[in-house]
């Protein structure tokens, strides 16, 4: 497993690659199955909802290591199977959505995953690269224990 990080020319964003030990429909399937999503993403178990169409909606509540619970939502923006995921996610106050990219590549039988975020701030982008790290590492651990 291969992780990176880079700066792009917005100083509020982040991009994190890593090479996954799985085959892409099964990285696919772990970022679409509601219940499969749940047991990685640190969601309650039986909160996750997802319509996973260019406009189809999702919901989760999230449990943070502390055991507190806070309800999240969006939309999907753009879907590729097996490609492309860009979810918008709705953050209280502001009129548009936070967007991150989930981008897929075969990489011979492994997946390569990118992550891209843009934010408003130098503490906004901070926060959300910590959130995807963590969403990283539980999809790491889940997929080598469901392998």
């Amino acid at each position: 497993m291969s992780a990176e990080r880079t700066t792009t020319d917005n100083a509020f964003s982040y991009h994190l690659t890593r090479t996954l030990d799985a085959p892409v429909g099964r990285v696919w399937q772990a970022w679409t199955t509601p219940d499969r999503y749940a047991r990685w993403a640190y969601a309650a178990p039986g909160s996750v909802e997802m319509d996973v169409r260019p406009g189809g909606a999702w919901k989760a509540t999230m449990v943070t290591p502390d055991g507190d619970e806070f309800p999240l939502t969006g939309s999907y923006l753009d879907v590729a199977e097996n490609r492309l995921l860009v979810v918008g996610m709705d953050v209280p106050g502001k009129p548009e959505p936070s967007v991150m990219a989930v981008e897929l590549a075969e990489d011979g039988g492994r997946t390569r995953i990118a992550l891209r975020q843009t934010c408003d701030t130098a503490e906004e982008r901070d926060m959300a690269e910590q959130g995807s790290t963590m969403l990283l590492d539980g999809l790491t651990a889940f997929l080598a224990e469901d392998a």
